[in-house]
This record gives C-alpha cells, structure tokens and sequence, in this order.
C-alpha cells in the first residue's frame, strides 16, 4: 500500500494478468495515467485470470479483495486498468458502492481535461458520447419497463429512447462540425503541397518527447510537460534550415497501447497531418525499457490512420538519460534511419537538421525531376 497523498481522488487500481509480458509496465503506466487526471492510486490490486469473468470481470474473490482494499485505504473511486463492458461496470459499481472508471473512460477524462482548442474539444466531446452510447442503459433500465402512469405518460417514447435520439443528434453535428473544419485543413495543405516544401510530422508514443523537441526546433512555445497526453491539437511552424530552406514541421497527439477506437476516429482530422506528411519523425524514449513494445504501438496506430508506409526517420531521444551519444545511423543504402539526440539539452539537434535537410533535398530533386519528365512529354505531344 501506498502513503496517504495530500490531495487528488485517491484511487485503487486493478491489474489483472492474463498472461503478459510486461505487467509492471502496464501498473506504471495506468499511474501515471491517472495522475494525469488528477488522481492519486493509492493501492495495486493484482490478479491472474485465463479470461474475463463475463459478470464482473475480475471475479467475485477479487472483487471482495478491491472492496476491501476500498475500505482500508478509503479509496473513492476503482480504475481497472482494461476495458469494461457496460454490464460488468453496472454490476461492479453496484457491488462495491463506488465509482468505477476503465482505461478507456479514463483516457477519454484525460483528453477532455487537455482539450484547449475548440477543434479538440469537439473532438473529444464526440469520442465521449460516442462511448457514453453505449453506456446509456445505465441510468434508465428503470424506466424502460413503465408502460404509463403518473408522470410517466407522453409522445410514447421512453426515457432511454429520448436521450438516445437527443445523443444522435449531438453526435451528428459534431461529425458535420469536424467534416467542416477537415475540409478546411485539407484546402491548407493542398496549398503547401503545391510549394516545394517538406512537410513534417512529429510522432510517437505519449511522452516521447515529442513537444519538447518541437519546441526546441521551432521555438513555438508550445505547451510540453512529464505527463501522458500533454499535447492533443496539431501544431505546425516554418522551419528555416540553411542548406534545404523552409521545412513545415507538425507536432501530433501521442499515441498509447489499446488507444480506443473512438479516439482514433475522433481525432482522424488531428492525425490527418501525420497521414498527409512526406516524412515521419517517429520520436522514441530511448530511456524507457519498454520502448521496443512503445513502437510497436505506434506503427500499429499509424497503420489504422493509414500512415503505415509513409518514410519514417526514427528520432532516437532522451539520450542524456542513457549512456549513448548522439550520431546519425543509416541503412545498407545509405539512407538516414536513426537520429540520437536529446531535445532538453540539444544534443543531436543539428544532426536532425542535417537529416531533415538531406529528406527536404532529396524531395527537392524528386520534383525537380517529375517536372522535367512532365515538360519533355509536353513538349513531346506538342512535336506530334
């Protein structure tokens, strides 16, 4: 057990294992989850199951163990570190007399709380009803089975029915809302696509590293703190590099393990940079143990956005914490792989300014040449 925090909802986590590899990473990770939405755990309890009870889960023993962890530790809420189904958060609240919030609720309590643009909070209202709708039944079980009575009598439309039709609604003009603003985006990148100017996006798992790097390169300001999901709205600015000229540079939502779908969906016009961008700078926590699994993740999302084949350039980071230095590694080709830097003190910095301009010369030549190649076919129709 944990010592008593000063302040924050104090929390006991769930962890169950159902035959992973990496459990400790996963406690960690959901700590640091929930004190990026103000919380505090303080308790851990564990398990190992072969398969979710269908009821409740974790199973009536463990539940017993979490409710009496509640009481000990006067713990206000449960957060179980996996996706719960409606009826299992029913019966798991019901049981334990408490709230009880899932990865995905607390993910999405996160992104709500970091929301500063109105395009992401849009984005974010849309991803919470979203999975709200599923959750509706919740409330007004009740009230589905009246057939009439006092108060209770009307249009013929129960409760339930009502708030689903009223949650459509809302949830369509959203989605016709953040169409608009897509459009928009869209028209804005058609017009640097037609200049002769590298377009950039920054990407990786949450906590990378990513903000501070854009920052330090850009001078942007933006905001960038040791906490998950610190950045949620795409942010772009003009690089200037000697060698190559101006360079666009994107800096993207992070991205996490079993990142819900809806998220995903909601924010497709945040990641349309990543997907719309000529080169990826796949910005990894070279300090982190489990930074191989970090980007396996990431590739994961990335093929779901549909940004799976674009060039990456892995942006090897934090290695003031580790024992290596900063360097340039390239393939069998020739080609420029790997980056090793640290964007809190600014080594490597002009090694990726130096990549970046060897990416933005070599676009550079590539449309130089499908120029040419477009002029001598015209000019070859013309001689015809």
């Amino acid at each position: 057990m944990l010592e008593r925090p000063a302040s924050g909802e104090r929390a006991v986590v769930v962890q169950l294992d159902f035959g992973q590899l990496d459990i400790e990473d996963q406690i960690e990770e959901v700590r640091l989850l929930t004190e990026s939405a103000g919380g505090v755990v303080v308790a851990v309890v564990r398990g190992r199951r072969q398969s979710p009870d269908p009821k409740t889960f974790a199973g009536s023993g463990k539940v017993d163990e979490v409710a009496a962890m509640i009481a000990t530790c006067s713990a206000q809420l449960v957060i179980f570190n996996h996706a719960l189904s409606p009826v299992q958060q029913r019966n798991l609240e019901q049981i334990l007399k408490c709230r009880v919030v899932d990865r995905n609720s607390l993910i999405l309590d996160i992104f709500a709380l970091r929301a500063a643009s109105a395009e992401g909070k849009l984005q974010v209202e849309l991803a919470q009803l979203e999975h709200l709708a599923t959750r509706l039944v919740r409330g007004w079980t009740h009230l589905e089975r009246q057939r009439g009575g006092i108060g209770m009598r009307g249009p013929g439309e129960t409760q339930l029915e009502t708030d689903r039709r009223l949650l459509g609604n809302r949830v369509k003009l959203l989605k016709e809302r953040l169409r608009k603003l897509s459009r928009q985006r869209g028209v804005q990148r058609k017009a640097r696509r037609r200049g002769d100017v590298l377009n950039v996006s920054l990407v990786g798992y949450t906590n990378a590293g990513k903000s501070t790097l854009f920052n330090t390169l850009t001078h942007a300001g933006v905001y960038a703190a040791d906490q998950l999901f610190a950045t949620l709205d795409t942010t772009s600015r003009k690089l200037w590099i000697a060698e190559a000229g101006n360079i666009v540079i994107s800096d993207t939502v992070g991205f996490i393990r079993d990142l819900p779908h809806s998220l995903v969906d909601a924010f497709h016009a945040t990641l349309e940079a990543a997907v719309d961008a000529d080169l990826l700078l796949h910005v990894v926590d070279s300090a982190n143990h489990a930074r191989d699994e970090q980007m396996a993740e990431v590739d994961k999302v990335l093929e779901e956005i549909g940004a799976r084949d674009l060039p990456q350039l892995v942006v090897w980071n934090k290695i003031d914490l580790t024992d290596a230095g900063p360097g340039i590694e390239r393939d069998e080709y020739g080609n420029i792989v790997r980056v090793r830097v640290s964007s809190r003190t600014g080594e490597g910095l002009e090694l990726l300014r130096e990549a970046l301009a060897e990416y933005a010369r070599a676009k550079a030549e590539s449309r130089r040449k499908a120029l040419d190649e477009a002029a001598r076919l015209a000019q070859s129709d013309f001689t015809i």
